[in-house]
C-alpha cells in the first residue's frame, strides 16, 4: 500500500460571526497558507476535495461558489462530500492510494452564524420519528450526558473539569474561539451548563496530502497516515447505548490504534499513541470516547485535546478536518511521534472517524 502523508495544514482564525466575509473570503488565506507551505501552486495539485453543508449556506450547491477560492481554471479534478471536512480528507486518502494523484488539498469550512445552529442540525436525525419533535443537538447531548451520570460513569464536577482543561490548553491556540478560563456558566439544558457546549462559530481549515518520496521532499517531517477508518451507528437513537461508542472502537481498531508498528499489542489494549486529538464537542463525548478508545488508565501519558479540542473552536463541518491537522501539526514540528485523530458527525457520536498518525524517527 503507498505510503500518504499530511504535509501541511493550516486554518483560519475562528470567530463567533464573520458576517462581513463570504466563504471564499475566509477559505483563501487559508488555501494560500497550506499551499506556500508545501511550494505547490494550484496547478500542481492533482486531486482537490472538500466538505461542507448546504444546509448552513442555506443554498443548494454553495460548495460550487467556494471553488472560486481554489482556482477551477484550467479544469481541475475535484469533489465534495456533504460532512465533515475529515470524509473529504478519507476519500483523497482513497485517491491518492489508487495511484490517480500524487497531491492532493482537501479543505472544509462552515459558517454557523447566519441560522440557529440548534434547528439547523435537526436535519441530521431520522425523518419519521425524531426529526419531528425537533429536538435539538444540545438536548440530544443531554440525553446522553444524563445517560453517563446515571450509570455512574462520569459527574458534573468531572464534566467541569474536562471544559476547564480544554479551555486551559487553547491559552495557546491563536485560532481558537475561546481561550484561557471560561465560567461553567448557566444551565443550558440539565445536566448540561454553558461551559460544556462547544461555541457557535465561523471557520475554515485545510491540509495537504502527498504520497512517498513527494511527501518527504514536500516536508520535513510527514505526518504518515498509518491507518484511517470510519464506522456509523443506528440511525436510531432509541436503540443505541448512548454511553458507549462501538464505532468508534471499531474504527480504532481497524485505524491500528490497538497496534504497535511492529505488530506488539499497546500496554492493556490501550492504544500506543502520545496524542489524541479527540473531536468531541459536548464534555460528556469525551468521557464516551475516551472509554471507547481505552484512554482512561489512571497511568494514561495521552496528551488530550492539546489545541483545545472542539470545546474552543467548533466550526460545523471543519471541526473533524482540524483535529486530524492539528495532531498532524504536532508531528510535523517534533511534539508527536504516534497520534490520534478523532473526527464525528450526527447527534451523539453518530458517525465517527479514526486515524493514526506516525512521523519518521
Amino acid at each position: 500500500m503507498r505510503e500518504v502523508a499530511i504535509v501541511a495544514f493550516g486554518q483560519s482564525d475562528h470567530v463567533r460571526d464573520s458576517a462581513e466575509t463570504s466563504e471564499v473570503e475566509m477559505l483563501m488565506p487559508v488555501l494560500h497558507d497550506v499551499l506556500g507551505q508545501t511550494g505547490l501552486a494550484a496547478r500542481d495539485i492533482d486531486f482537490t476535495c472538500s466538505g461542507s453543508s448546504d444546509y448552513l449556506a442555506g443554498r443548494a450547491f454553495s460548495f460550487t461558489m467556494a471553488l472560486d477560492g481554489v482556482g477551477a481554471w484550467p479544469p481541475i479534478s475535484e469533489s465534495h462530500v456533504e460532512m465533515d471536512g475529515a470524509w473529504a480528507l478519507y476519500e483523497a486518502w482513497v485517491k491518492i492510494l489508487t495511484g490517480e494523484a500524487e497531491t492532493a488539498l482537501v479543505y472544509a469550512y462552515g459558517k454557523s452564524s447566519p441560522g440557529d445552529l440548534r434547528e439547523v442540525l435537526t436535519r441530521q436525525l431520522d425523518p419519521y420519528y425524531v426529526a419531528p419533535l425537533w429536538p435539538d443537538s444540545v438536548a440530544l447531548a443531554a440525553l446522553q450526558a444524563q445517560a453517563l451520570i446515571d450509570a455512574g460513569l462520569t459527574d458534573a464536577r468531572a464534566l467541569a473539569g474536562i471544559a476547564a482543561r480544554s479551555r486551559a490548553a487553547a491559552g495557546s491556540n491563536p485560532h481558537a474561539q475561546l481561550r484561557g478560563e471560561v465560567p461553567a456558566g448557566e444551565v443550558l439544558v440539565a445536566p448540561l451548563r454553558t461551559g460544556d457546549c462547544p461555541p457557535i462559530g465561523d471557520g475554515a481549515a485545510a491540509v495537504v496530502l502527498a504520497a512517498g518520496d513527494t511527501a518527504r521532499r514536500l516536508a520535513d517531517r510527514p505526518a504518515w497516515i498509518r491507518g484511517i477508518d470510519h464506522r456509523i451507528e443506528a440511525h436510531s437513537l432509541g436503540v443505541r447505548d448512548l454511553t458507549d461508542s462501538p464505532s468508534t472502537r471499531l474504527a480504532a481498531e481497524r485505524a491500528g490504534a490497538f497496534e504497535l508498528p511492529h505488530g506488539l499489542k499497546g500496554v492493556g489494549g490501550a492504544p500506543m499513541v502520545d496524542t489524541a486529538e479527540l473531536h468531541a464537542p459536548f464534555t460528556s463525548q469525551e468521557v464516551v470516547l475516551r472509554r471507547a478508545l481505552k484512554l482512561d488508565a489512571p497511568d494514561s501519558t495521552v496528551c488530550i485535546n492539546p489545541s483545545g479540542g472542539a470545546l474552543a473552536a467548533n466550526p460545523v463541518m471543519a471541526a473533524g478536518l482540524i483535529r486530524l491537522g492539528e495532531a498532524a501539526a504536532r508531528i510535523h514540528r517534533g511534539a508527536s511521534d504516534r497520534a490520534l485523530a478523532h473526527a464525528t458527525s450526527g447527534p451523539c457520536l453518530q458517525q465517527n472517524l479514526v486515524a493514526v498518525l506516525e512521523g519518521e524517527r
